[in-house]
C-alpha cells in the first residue's frame, strides 16, 4: 500500500509576536489622554466659555475658527488611535480590506521612523505644559485656569509613552524578522 502524500509546509510568515500587556495598555491610555483636551477644545466651539472670564472669552468670529478647533481635536484623537498600530495586528501587515495595499507586511522602520519622531516631537510640544501650569492667567477664572491645567496636564506623558511603545514594537519585531 503506498503511503500517503504529504504535501511540504508552505512558506510560513514570521510568527507574531504579541505585545506586552504595558504596551497594550499604554497605547490605550495614549488615546484617553487626547480626549480630555479635544473636549474643552469642542466646547470652547459650542459657545461655552470653559474656563475664560468673560472678558478672556472671545468668540470665534474669524471665518474657519471653529471649523480648526473641530478638526484640530479630530486629527489629534485620531494621531493618537495610530499608536494602537504599534500593538496590534494592523500594524505588522495591513488589513486584507485595504485597496492595492492590504495584506502587505509593515516594514517595521515604516512604522518606527515616524513613530519615534512624532514621540521626540510631543515631549518637545508638550514638556513645557507644567511649566505653563504654574502661572497665573488673567484671562482665565481661577477655576478654569486649574480646569484647563487638570485637562492638558495627562498630554505631557504622550511623547514618553510613545516613544516606549515605539522601543517595544522595534524590539518584538527584530526578534520576529530575525529568525
Amino acid at each position: 500500500m503506498p503511503s500517503p502524500r504529504i504535501a511540504p509546509p508552505a512558506a510560513a510568515a514570521p510568527a507574531r509576536t504579541a505585545a506586552p500587556r504595558w504596551a497594550v495598555r499604554a497605547a490605550h491610555l495614549i488615546a484617553l489622554i487626547v480626549l480630555p483636551s479635544a473636549l474643552w477644545r469642542i466646547a470652547l466651539v459650542l459657545g461655552y466659555p470653559a474656563g475664560y472670564t468673560d472678558a478672556g472669552f472671545v468668540p470665534f468670529d474669524t471665518p474657519g475658527s471653529k471649523l480648526w478647533m473641530l478638526m484640530l481635536s479630530v486629527v489629534t484623537e485620531l494621531a493618537a488611535l495610530l499608536a494602537l498600530g504599534l500593538v496590534r495586528p494592523w500594524g505588522e501587515v495591513l488589513p486584507r480590506r485595504l485597496p492595492l495595499v492590504g495584506g502587505r507586511r509593515v516594514h517595521p522602520m515604516a512604522a518606527v521612523v515616524p513613530a519615534a519622531a512624532g514621540a521626540v516631537a510631543l515631549t518637545a510640544i508638550w514638556g513645557a505644559m507644567p511649566l505653563w501650569w504654574t502661572f497665573p492667567h488673567e484671562d482665565m477664572t481661577r477655576l478654569g485656569h486649574h480646569l484647563v491645567g487638570i485637562m492638558y496636564q495627562p498630554l505631557v506623558l504622550w511623547g514618553p509613552l510613545l516613544g516606549a511603545l515605539t522601543v517595544s514594537y522595534y524590539r518584538r519585531r527584530r526578534a520576529s524578522t530575525a529568525g
